[in-house]
C-alpha cells in the first residue's frame, strides 16, 4: 500500500500541474516601509449582496464599491469553509481546518480552543516583524473559561457554571494579538458580553436568547455591538497613526458580526433596503466607509493594504424567498448558499486596496483562497515561512502587485459544515457527496440525495451554476481529482514547502 501511495504521488507531481511556488515568490523590498495591514471580515455575506459583484443586485454598497474602484476585485476568492469557525482558523493559520481537530460543524461560545499551542498565526507572524496587533469583533475559535469547581468548560452547557470573573485564557492574545476587543462567538451565541483581552467587559447576571439561550450582562444588546466595533476599529486606527507613520506599522483584524443572525439594522437604516437583512448589508457596507475615511483622515491610505471578505456565503436564514422575490440572489449566480459544498457556500467576496502597489479597478480571475493570506502576507514584508506553518497557504502578491510570475494555485479544496470535500482545479469541479454538503436542496440524508450518484463533477466553464453533474461522462477526472485530494490529506501540506502529516 505504501509503495503504491509512493507511486501515486511521484507520478501527480509530474503530471498533475501541483502547487508551484510559495510565499516567498515575490519578497517586498528592504527600502520600502512595510504597509498596515487592515482585514475586514464579515459575518455570512453572500458574493451576490455586493452591487460591483452583481450587477442586477438590489443592495446598495458604495463604500464596497469605490473599494472596488480604487483596488482589486478577486472574482474566483474562496473561503476555507462554507461555514465560520473553520473559515477563520484557515485564515489565521494558513492551514485547511480540517487538518485541525473540527471535522464538521462549528465551536460555539464556550469552546475550548480551536488553534493548537504553538501554531504560528498570521498576525503572530507580523508581531515578529514589528507590526501591533490587534483583533476587533468575533473571535469563534474558541477560548478557556474557567469554571466555578476547577478545570474549563467544553461547550454551552457550561454557561452558569463558567467563573466570568477569572481571565479568558487561549483566546487571540496567546495567538498572536497585542490587543483583543470583542465576543467569543456568533452573536446568536452565549455568553452575551464583550471580552476585552483576558477579561468579560461585565459580569453576566441576567439570562437572553438570540436564538440560543445564555448569560448576559444586563446592559448588552445585540443591536449596538456592530456600531461598537466600528468604533473601537476607528479608534484603534486613531491610535496607531503616529507609530505608523513613524514606521511601525499594525495589523487590524476587524471581524465583523454582521450581516450574520440576529439581523439588527440600527434604526438609522432600518427600511433603508428591500429588507432588513438588506437594511443590515448596508450597514455592514457603510462599517467598511468609516475604517476607509479613518485611513484618510490619519494619512494611511497610501501605505495600508485593506482587505475585506466574507468567512462563507450568505445564510438561508437571511430569508431567501424574500430577497429573491424583490429580485436580489445573495449567491448571485452560484448554486448553493452557507453551509454548502456548491459554490454559493464558499465563493466570497474579496476585494484589496493598496494605492500605488495595487492598480486601481483591476479584476483577477485568478484562483485564490483566504488560507492564502498568510503566504501572501509573509511575501509582502519579507518573512520566511517554516516548513510546519502556513502548510496550506499559497501567495498571491505577484497578482496583487502585478507582478509577472509563472506562479498560481493549481487547485483548492472545499470543505462544507457536515464535513464533506470537494476538490477544484481549473475549470474542474468534484464533490465527494451526492448532496450539497450543507443546507441547501438536495441536502444530506435526504430522500433525493440517496437516488443521486455518489460523486459530482462540473466544468466551471460552462456550468457555473454547478446543474449537470458529468461523473458518468469523465471517470479519469473523477479519479485524476480523487488521487489528488488524497495526496493532499497524506502530505499534511499543499505547498513546496511539505509538512509532516500533522495528528
Amino acid at each position: 500500500m505504501a509503495a503504491r501511495l509512493n507511486q501515486t504521488m511521484k507520478w501527480l507531481r509530474l503530471l498533475l500541474w501541483i502547487l508551484p511556488l510559495t510565499a516567498q515568490s515575490s519578497p517586498a523590498n528592504g527600502d520600502d516601509p512595510k504597509p498596515n495591514v487592515v482585514l475586514i471580515l464579515a459575518d455570512d455575506l453572500g458574493y451576490g449582496d455586493v452591487r460591483c459583484l452583481n450587477q442586477n443586485g438590489k443592495i446598495s454598497t458604495p463604500n464596497l464599491d469605490r473599494l472596488a474602484a480604487e483596488g482589486m476585485v478577486f472574482t474566483d476568492a474562496h473561503s476555507s469553509s462554507a461555514v465560520c469557525t473553520p473559515s477563520r482558523y484557515s485564515i489565521l493559520t494558513g492551514r485547511y481546518n480540517w487538518r485541525s481537530r473540527l471535522k464538521r460543524g462549528v465551536l460555539n461560545g464556550y469552546s475550548p480552543p480551536l488553534i493548537e499551542p504553538g501554531r504560528l498565526t498570521l498576525p503572530a507572524m507580523l508581531q515578529q516583524k514589528g507590526y501591533h496587533t490587534a483583533c476587533i469583533g468575533k473571535w469563534h475559535l474558541g477560548m478557556h473559561w474557567s469554571l466555578t469547581n476547577g478545570g474549563f468548560a467544553k461547550g454551552d452547557a457550561s454557561g452558569w457554571m463558567v467563573d466570568h470573573a477569572q481571565p479568558v485564557r487561549d483566546g487571540p492574545l496567546e495567538h498572536g494579538f497585542d490587543h483583543f476587543y470583542g465576543i467569543s462567538a456568533s452573536l446568536d451565541m452565549p455568553p452575551y458580553l464583550f471580552i476585552e483581552n483576558q477579561r468579560a467587559a461585565g459580569l453576566p447576571s441576567v439570562e437572553k436568547t438570540w436564538i440560543r439561550k445564555g448569560p448576559a450582562v444586563a446592559d448588552f444588546e445585540a443591536i449596538e455591538v456592530l456600531p461598537e466595533l466600528a468604533k473601537r476599529g476607528t479608534t484603534y486606527i486613531e491610535q496607531r497613526a503616529e507609530a505608523a507613520r513613524k514606521g511601525h506599522p499594525f495589523f487590524l483584524y476587524l471581524s465583523l458580526t454582521s450581516p450574520h443572525t440576529p439581523i439588527l439594522p440600527s434604526p438609522q437604516w432600518q427600511g433603508k433596503s428591500i429588507t432588513s437583512y438588506a437594511d443590515f448589508v448596508m450597514q455592514t457596507d457603510h462599517v467598511v466607509g468609516e475604517i476607509m475615511s479613518a485611513l484618510t483622515s490619519h494619512g494611511l491610505q497610501t501605505n495600508t493594504l485593506l482587505i475585506f471578505s466574507s468567512d462563507n456565503g450568505c445564510s438561508p436564514q437571511a430569508n431567501y424567498p424574500e430577497l429573491e422575490a424583490k429580485g436580489h440572489h445573495p449567491s448571485a449566480h452560484f448554486r448553493g448558499a452557507k453551509a454548502d459544498l456548491f459554490e454559493g457556500g464558499h465563493r466570497v467576496p474579496f476585494i484589496a486596496r493598496w494605492p500605488g502597489k495595487v492598480k486601481a479597478g483591476s479584476v483577477s480571475a485568478d484562483l485564490i483562497g483566504q488560507v492564502d493570506l498568510m503566504a501572501t502576507c509573509a511575501a509582502l514584508v519579507g518573512f520566511s515561512l517554516p516548513t510546519i506553518a502556513a502548510e496550506d497557504s499559497i501567495s498571491f502578491a505577484p497578482i496583487l502587485l502585478h507582478r509577472p510570475s509563472g506562479t498560481s494555485r493549481e487547485a483548492i479544496v472545499h470543505h462544507s459544515i457536515n464535513g464533506s470535500f470537494a476538490i477544484r482545479q481549473g475549470h474542474w469541479k468534484l464533490l465527494l457527496c451526492p448532496d450539497s454538503g450543507g443546507w441547501s436542496y438536495p441536502r444530506p440524508g435526504s430522500k433525493e440525495a440517496r437516488t443521486l450518484p455518489p460523486v459530482q463533477l462540473y466544468n466551471l466553464s460552462t456550468d457555473i451554476g454547478e446543474t449537470r453533474n458529468l461523473q458518468d461522462m469523465h471517470p479519469e477526472k473523477v479519479h485524476q481529482l480523487k488521487t489528488l485530494l488524497e495526496l493532499y490529506t497524506m502530505n499534511g501540506g499543499c505547498t513546496d514547502r511539505q509538512a509532516t502529516p500533522a495528528p
